[in-house]
């Protein structure tokens, strides 16, 4: 037989615990904000990398020449007067250096390719900047970029450069891929254009930095309409979520069992959002993901307490309800842990190997996951522990005969 410990003792310092960082996440909320991603705000989020240009191309013949490039290969797609229409694919394991790749390029008619950056940089990843043009010229040529890490900025610096700009900006990457995610909100009644935003990070960037040596990554946009769609429906998705566990947990325990797993899930997603604001980790669709998933597990974990509470207490000789919930627990507790550390183990290896909003995910992921397996030890039987402070054997037994004395 397990020993049975007096989690219930714990109760009241739980409590006092969670009341504290709710206010303090609160606080947080009310004083930093919650960092919003694109998908709740309209506004304007760009993939910048900072880098010197590695070669720039040149053509001077009569046909039309743009530049595509993948993860393993550098296209030029041919077409038009006095051409065949044909695609020159030139992979980066075949020409592994800049300088391997200018040689090859420069072996098409009338195209011209020249190294300004280090010749013995590797090819591999080679990218363009999506905000320029991709099509060959005689006067103004196409950038090509490679990951520099001797040349590239830091965070601070690009924070420092777009200052003026009121932007968020977040580093992306490992340093060998460094590139920047800049997010520029355009506040209600603002009558700012996403062109002249965008101009403006963009001139911001090369007054810092240099002309040839900005490259945007991608760009996307979205509108208010949009955005304040995405968030009722989220407010909605999260409430009718919540609805439908209170209903579940009534229809198979009792009032006071559901409303207890109700305060578990709240207590949670206030925990996950006060680490939200606190930390400023971007609250984006992905974001919002884990905060529902969270609430499946925590509804989990807390339907197994809560089910060993109703078998218990036929089989409990007691007069005080603590001692049910105190047995519930202890059986269910090595249950409890080891399905959270399991759980853990996963969003960790997604923490420590990704990045971007998987991370994010990943780290809100974590914080809910042991939120939510002390929330349903702690705050759900301890809200059931208050209402039943005044129960009697035989109460509310599910339609179960009393135990038997």
């Amino acid at each position: 037989m397990k020993t049975v410990k007096n989690f219930s003792k714990a109760f009241p310092a739980c409590a006092i615990a969670s009341a504290v960082i709710i206010v303090f996440g609160l606080v947080g909320i009310f004083t930093r904000g919650i960092n919003f991603g694109i998908d709740f705000v309209p506004g304007l989020v760009e993939e910048v990398r900072i880098a010197p240009a590695a070669i720039e191309l040149t053509y001077t013949g009569s046909a039309s020449v743009s530049v595509e490039t993948s993860n393993t290969a550098l296209e030029l797609v041919i077409s038009g007067t006095g051409a065949e229409n044909e695609t020159k694919t030139f992979t980066f394991g075949q020409n592994p250096t800049v300088q391997d790749m200018a040689n090859a390029i420069n072996g098409i008619d009338g195209v011209a390719a020249k190294v300004t950056g280090s010749a013995s940089a590797d090819s591999y990843g080679i990218y363009t900047d999506s905000a320029s043009t991709s099509r060959l010229s005689y006067d103004v040529p196409v950038r090509l970029y490679v990951a520099d890490v001797a040349n590239t900025a830091s965070v601070e610096e690009v924070r420092t450069a777009l200052a003026s700009q009121n932007v968020a900006v977040k580093e992306l990457g490992d340093v060998a891929n460094r590139s920047f995610q800049i997010r520029a909100k355009i506040e209600k009644g603002d009558d700012s254009s996403v062109e002249t935003l965008q101009k403006g990070i963009t001139g911001s960037l090369k007054a810092a930095f240099g002309d040839t040596n900005i490259a945007i990554v991608k760009t996307d946009f979205v509108g208010s309409s949009f955005s304040s769609s995405n968030a009722a429906k989220s407010v909605v998705l999260a409430l009718v979520t919540l609805l439908a566990i209170w209903l579940y947990a009534t229809i198979r325990f009792h009032w006071d069992f559901a409303v207890g797993a109700i305060i578990a899930l709240v207590h949670d997603c206030l925990i996950m959002f006060a680490f939200i604001s606190w930390s400023q980790v971007e609250f984006s669709t992905t974001t919002f993901a884990a905060v529902l998933t969270i609430f499946g597990y925590s509804i989990n974990a807390t339907v197994v307490i809560l089910d060993r509470v109703r078998e218990n207490i036929r089989l409990v000789e007691t007069k005080n309800f603590k001692d049910i919930l105190d047995t519930a627990i202890s059986g269910t507790l090595s249950r409890s842990v080891i399905t959270t550390v399991t759980t853990l183990f996963a969003s960790i290896a997604l923490l420590v190997f990704t990045s971007g909003s998987i991370r994010d995910f990943a780290q809100v992921l974590t914080v809910g996951l042991i939120s939510g397996c002390y929330s349903s030890m702690f705050i759900s039987s301890g809200f059931i522990a208050v209402a039943r402070r005044n129960w009697q054997p035989g109460e509310w037994a599910y339609h179960v005969k009393p135990h038997n004395k």
